[in-house]
């Protein structure tokens, strides 16, 4: 396999064209020796560009050279001569907006063991542009050097486990490759923190190197579903008892698309990712848009309950998008009267999400993490369930003010995406539902998979990780805390207009412990709440129309 299965790949040409040419100029020098000068210095030359793209396809670097050796260089000179070329077309996202020219180029410089300061100050003008900031104390403490750490587990849960802040989101086996999840995992491994396998299956590349494993389990139960694809406890049993796995996730959303279930186009699944999610070859792999498992919210933290069980004992929790808040608030009064709670809840914000999904559902479905999150947070203060639930948040979280920001409204833990893919080489080429990606990230073809050496990429994952947390535990510090837990959202500030900030207290007004089971006037909750029904998704009203019918 390897490139071979790919000899002539257009991306392969320039590197070809150089082995054809320097060895026709070697022939021709040998042949017709009086003619020797004509024929010299081409073939050196040529000789030259064989010598640099054999040694681009075997360095482990640079997964680009690895894919594309001889041209993959240009895309380096041009970041070199012209900042501009870097910034606006290798380094913005689609919308020419700084996200991803700023926080890839954090990535790439932790991961690789670079230097990530900067001189000059911000390149935005605070004044004209919406804007946020922690503030800073005049008394710093001292920097922590002790990791941060959560331990997850609820009262009913017998083997809690001890959490990084900051680990890596869901993605499957199938959307990444192979060498992809190898690198993960053993970063995760190298770093002592957690790998999501996303909703794909539990694969034996999130095996190989015994990383500690979130196990997510969505509508399509892969790895856990009988052959007519319903929930199989006995198959779920088998993967969630491994010593490795060590939290089990029902998946009821994500933020590319809530409401919308996950898609692997049917060039992407090879016969491996059909035996590992039990589905057909040569099909699209399609989850359902809801699951069959339950239909109502005490059947579903019955279900939850039994995840749990089945696992041994091991922390089970739910990852969602919010969506209607009363459905959400019907989850809450499920947990009230069945006395059953996840262990945790992972809130994606809509702004999340690596996976292909329809650009409506991208830009204008589900609510944006600070709102979803703030409002799962309250809602579990205000019905006094706070203290015996963990949460969890994830939608372009990648730097270490990301995390801050996140856990000063609510969140315990972080999950990032997109941050641990730049850290794999991931360039935002966008190709990821082709099977093309030119850093191998995503694709299944192993010419182009290659390019990932598990090793490097394995170091850049966990340095990421662990120069984020390191910024983060800088920014405690000059704020005069001791532990990330200590963010308030009084700490946090925004410039909502050019002549007034407000803290994020002001933006976000959170229920008071017991506030929902006292009876709340906050306009948010009131009339959610009275319109959440424990045995049914569908509000009040629609359930009281259909009794009148």
């Amino acid at each position: 396999m390897g490139i071979l299965s790919a000899p002539f790949a257009p991306r392969y040409l320039a590197l070809t064209l150089s082995l054809v040419l320097a060895a026709m100029f070697a022939t021709a020098t040998a042949v017709w020796p009086v003619y020797g000068l004509l024929f010299v210095v081409p073939g050196a030359v040529f000789g030259v560009l064989a010598v640099i793209g054999l040694r681009d396809l075997a360095q482990p670097r640079h997964a680009i050279l690895r894919n594309y050796p001889l041209i993959g260089h240009l895309r380096f000179i041009f970041e070199k001569i012209r900042p501009e070329l870097r910034q606006y077309f290798f380094e913005t996202d689609k919308d020419g907006t700084p996200f991803s020219r700023d926080k890839r180029a954090i990535v790439y410089q932790r991961a690789k063991g670079e230097l990530d300061k900067r001189p000059f100050g911000t390149q935005y003008d605070v004044y004209e542009t919406q804007f946020e900031w922690l503030h800073h104390s005049m008394t710093p403490r001292p920097v922590a050097r002790d990791p941060f750490r959560v331990v997850v587990g609820g009262p009913h849960c017998s083997q809690p486990y001890s959490a990084s802040i900051f680990n890596i989101s869901a993605m499957s086996y199938g959307s990444l490759s192979a060498n992809a999840v190898r690198a993960l995992n053993r970063g995760a491994k190298l770093g002592n923190f957690a790998h999501d396998t996303g909703e794909g299956g539990l694969s034996p590349y999130h095996e190989e190197f015994g990383g500690d494993i979130i196990w997510e389990i969505g509508s399509g139960y892969f790895g856990a579903r009988d052959p007519a694809g319903r929930f199989s406890p006995d198959r779920f049993a088998e993967n969630a008892t491994k010593p490795q796995v060590k939290m089990v996730e029902l998946k009821l959303s994500q933020g590319a698309k809530p409401g919308h279930g996950g898609v692997l186009p049917a060039a992407k699944v090879t016969a491996e990712i059909a035996r590992i999610r039990g589905v057909p070859m040569g099909e699209d792999c399609v989850s359902p848009s809801f699951h069959s498992a339950f239909s109502t919210p005490i059947e579903m933290m019955q279900f939850v309950a039994e995840m749990r069980r089945l696992s041994g004992g091991k922390p089970a929790g739910i990852k969602l998008c919010i969506g209607h808040s009363w459905e959400f608030l019907a989850l809450v009064k499920a947990m009230l009267e069945t006395g059953l709670t996840p262990d945790f809840i992972v809130v994606d914000g809509k702004e999340g999400g690596t996976g292909a999904a329809p650009l409506e559902f991208m830009d204008h479905l589900g609510m944006p993490l600070r709102d979803g999150l703030s409002f799962v947070h309250s809602a579990l203060v205000g019905a006094n369930l706070r203290d015996r639930i963990r949460i969890g948040a994830s939608g372009k979280i990648v730097t270490a003010f990301d995390i801050a920001r996140a856990m000063a409204l609510g969140a315990d833990w972080c999950n990032s995406a997109r941050g641990f893919m730049f850290a794999v080489g991931c360039i935002q080429a966008q190709t990821c539902h082709t099977g093309k990606c030119p850093t191998g990230v995503t694709s299944q073809d192993p010419a182009r998979s290659r390019a990932i050496v598990v090793p490097d990429k394995a170091e850049r994952v966990a340095n990421f990780q662990r120069e984020t947390l390191a910024t983060l535990a800088e920014l405690v510090a000059a704020a005069g805390l001791d532990h990330p837990r200590e963010f308030d959202p009084h700490h946090f500030m925004r410039r909502a207009a050019p002549d007034r900030v407000v803290s994020f207290a002001q933006m976000y007004r959170f229920l008071r412990p017991g506030e929902l089971l006292a009876g709340t006037d906050h306009p948010q909750f009131k009339q959610a709440w009275a319109l959440a029904r424990a045995e049914t998704f569908a509000p009040a009203r629609a359930v009281q129309a259909m009794a009148a019918e």
